[in-house]
Parts: structure tokens; C-alpha cells; sequence
């Protein structure tokens, strides 16, 4: 381990010079392999925070997925049915996936048009049924704790050799203290150390007071998702995985229609005609990825459109109608929502709910709480007021 570590250049290129240094001790991270940038870093502690938060809270491996300081996709070890290795595109030569490898496939696989270029971070060492599937995606780097020799092998023939992968000391822990700079001036504050499990779920302020193992479970990963997420952000989680992440928005409701599209996403690709849309062989993971997008989108024609299907398919498949769409979203059910902050109005619930939304936990303290609870029950819904705010920027 060394003190510093030279970067290439920092957010952009023309901001040089940029390195990453400890002020006391040594870096806790290794470079095996490449020239990882300032963002690469920035991806790679945060999403290395949120995994190992994961393992702790649920004992499950965990994988994220990162791009531009926020997660594309997290999930832990949840394995995969049939349908989930067909839309993350799981070879049948891959046989029984390990736990971290299933962990990486949902995290990855949740959000592909986002994952594009995406640096990964793993919770437990990474074996070789995780780099076969991480070999074929266009990925910047990786963090784990270690590598399998063989996975090691596979990992540093990415990029003509020059893929990023890093190794992390897993007993490291933070100073209580941090700072960073912003226009010359330094901004001081303690870390954030509040530990996030089913004890924050305690305090259920709606009639319905149901809450399964699997909700609390899938509640608590939203939450750890939301604490390394840039704000504003909401969280949908289903079946131990982020299936839709709203970060960055000025405003809550953007949030929630942001993530919630992301999770009508997820549960469209499952959608019979999705599954069985006649690629052409050979077409390339982004332009599939694109296209089935586009094809679920409001403007499939854009796919579709005569001198343009050609490209990408066998034949022309019949675009799902808004009716089609919204009767497959009708039957969704069971999903968790959480917030980073409390939410102002009901108009969130209704979003969340029209997402198959059952279960939520924020922060509660709005002046508007008792609307918002009325808006749960109004639906059947489980809400926990958690009493902690997780804004991260």
C-alpha cells in the first residue's frame, strides 16, 4: 500500500494535476491493473462503502453497479430464476452462479443503460463465475476486497490489458473527521457512521402494520443504496435488488417519476413479447440494450419504423400498446420504496403505488405527514417512519 496515488488527470482532463493521498497512514487500496482516473476512485470508495454496508446489514454478498458518484444498480446474493438470467442475459454455459456472481448479475442487470461504462464494486473476493460475466460488458474498473487467481487473469485481459482493478483493505475504517475542498474553502463535518437494519423499520405509523422478512430486507438495501446516492434520491427495490434509482433531483417528485420509470422498466423486459423479440444474430450488448429500451419506450418506432427494424431484427415484432403496458404494470406488487428525505406530498405515494409499490420507509417530519400516511393507507401500504435523513453529496 502506498501514501499517494498520481491520477491521470482529475474530473476532466484539463484539471491537472489530481492524485489521491492520505494525510496519516497508507491508502487502503491497491492497483493491480490500470491507471484508474479521479471519478474511477470517487465510484470505487463509495460503491465499496455501500456493498460492504449491504453484507453487514442483510449477511448477504452484495454488488453495485456505479456511474458519476451514484449507484446504477445494487443487490445482493439473491439467486436467479429463469427469467432473471434471460433479461440480465446470463449464458446457459454459466451453469449455478456463486452468490457474489448472482449478486453482480442483478446489480448490473437491473439498469444495463446506465451500467454502460460503469465501475463495479464487490463485497466479497471475486471469483471466476463473476469476471466470466463481467468480461463481455463495457466496464471501467472494479473494487474488491481480493481476486481469485484465475478471475485475476481473466479481469486483466480487459481493455487490451488496461481494464482498472483495484484491491481494498476490508478492516479498513475512516477517520470520524472528513474534509474536501469546494472553490478554496474547507468543508468539515463527521463521517457518516449511522448503521442501517431492521431497527429503524420499528416505528410503522399506517393501519396496515404487515411487514414480511423479505420487505424489511428489501427496505433496509434501499436505504444503504439512498446513503451513498447524490440528492435528492428514492430507491425501488424488489427481490433483494435496486430496480429503480432516482438521484440528483431538485425535486422529490422527480425523484420518485424517475425511479419509478427505471422499475416499469425492469417489469416490462419481463414481459413475454420483450423476452421473445427476434434479435438479429450477432447484434452487439449496446445496441440490444438500446433497443429494447426504445421498444418499451413511448416512441418505438424509432426501432420500428420501415428501413430501420431491419438492423436489429429478424422480423418486425408488434409494439406493446399503452393498454398492453399498463395491465403488465397493474399486476406488479410487492415492491419496496425508500426515501432519503421525507416526503412533502401524497403525490409520491401515487407515483410509487402506480410501480407496484407495497412497502416504504423515509424519515418522516414533513408538515404534510398525515397526507402522505393517508395516501399509504389509501393503498393497503406499509409505511415506517425511520427518523433519519441520508442525504449525501
Amino acid at each position: 500500500m502506498a501514501k499517494e496515488l498520481e491520477l491521470k488527470y482529475g474530473c476532466n482532463p484539463n484539471q491537472k494535476p489530481a492524485r489521491i493521498f492520505m494525510e496519516e497512514g497508507e491508502l487502503p487500496v491497491e492497483v493491480l491493473n490500470g491507471r484508474p482516473g479521479y471519478i474511477n476512485f470517487l465510484d470505487a470508495l463509495n460503491g465499496w462503502q455501500l456493498v460492504s454496508e449491504l453484507k453487514a446489514a442483510t449477511g448477504l454478498p452484495a454488488a453495485a453497479s456505479f456511474k458519476h458518484v451514484s449507484p446504477a444498480g445494487a443487490a445482493v446474493g439473491v439467486p436467479l430464476d429463469e427469467t432473471m438470467r434471460k433479461i440480465y442475459f446470463v449464458p446457459k454455459s454459466a451453469g449455478e452462479l456463486s452468490p457474489i456472481a448472482s449478486a453482480y448479475a442483478r446489480a448490473r442487470g437491473a439498469d444495463r443503460m446506465s451500467s454502460f461504462g460503469d465501475w463495479i464494486s464487490l463485497s466479497d473476493p471475486c471469483d471466476l463465475d463473476t469476471a466470466k460475466l463481467i468480461k463481455p460488458e463495457m466496464s471501467d474498473g472494479i473494487i474488491a476486497p481480493d481476486y481469485a487467481p484465475e478471475a485475476l487473469e481473466m479481469l486483466r485481459q480487459k481493455h487490451g490489458g488496461a481494464y482498472n482493478i483495484v484491491k481494498i483493505d476490508p478492516s479498513y475504517v475512516p477517520a470520524d473527521i472528513e474534509r474536501k475542498q469546494v472553490f478554496g474553502v474547507t468543508f468539515e463535518q463527521g463521517h457518516n457512521f449511522s448503521k442501517i437494519d431492521e431497527t429503524l423499520l420499528k416505528n410503522i405509523v399506517t393501519q396496515n402494520k404487515d411487514l414480511p422478512e423479505s420487505a424489511a430486507r428489501d427496505l433496509v438495501i434501499s436505504l444503504i443504496t439512498l446513503k451513498y446516492t447524490q440528492s435528492n434520491s428514492v430507491c425501488y427495490v424488489k427481490d433483494g435488488q435496486a430496480i429503480g434509482i432516482g438521484a440528483g433531483q431538485q425535486s422529490r417528485i422527480h425523484c420518485t417519476r424517475l425511479a419509478g420509470s427505471k422499475a416499469d422498466n425492469w417489469f416490462l423486459r419481463q414481459h413475454p413479447s420483450v423476452l421473445a423479440l427476434p434479435f438479429i444474430k450477432g447484434i452487439g450488448r449496446p445496441d440490444r440494450d438500446n433497443t429494447i429500451d426504445v421498444f418499451i419506450s413511448d416512441e418505438p418506432d424509432e426501432v420500428l419504423e420501415e428501413g430501420k427494424w431491419q438492423q436489429f431484427f429478424t422480423r418486425r415484432p408488434e409494439p406493446l400498446t399503452r393498454e398492453e403496458k399498463r395491465e403488465w404494470l397493474s399486476g406488479q406488487d410487492g415492491v419496496a420504496l425508500g426515501s432519503d428525505a421525507f416526503f412533502p406530498f401524497g403525490d409520491n405515494i401515487e407515483r410509487a403505488f402506480r410501480s407496484g409499490v407495497k412497502y416504504v420507509a423515509e424519515p418522516g417530519g414533513s408538515i404534510r405527514d398525515d397526507n402522505v400516511i393517508a395516501a399509504c393507507d389509501a393503498h393497503g401500504m406499509v409505511m415506517c417512519f425511520t427518523g433519519l435523513r441520508l442525504f449525501h453529496h
